[in-house]
């Protein structure tokens, strides 16, 4: 059974976002239909490399701008 109080809230791109607490990026970006091969990912204003990613958890408050990597020439 979800429980809508065991959310908070965060910024994805400067918009609110819910989410559960302690969530992992990783697990977030999938959750958001991102690639996570595909995406650059800046947590609370740092460039966060994605070998972090998993052990990262996310936080009332936090703030992410997530940048999709688009390949071509």
């Amino acid at each position: 059974m979800s429980n809508k109080t065991d959310q908070i809230s965060l910024q994805v791109n400067g918009k609110p976002h819910n989410c559960h607490p302690q969530i992992p990026l990783l697990q977030l970006l999938e959750q958001l239909d991102l690639n996570p091969r595909m995406v650059a990912v800046e947590y609370n204003g740092e460039i966060l490399h994605r070998q972090f990613w998993f052990e990262t958890k996310m936080q009332e408050g936090d703030k992410l701008e997530i940048v999709t990597i688009v390949g071509g020439g």
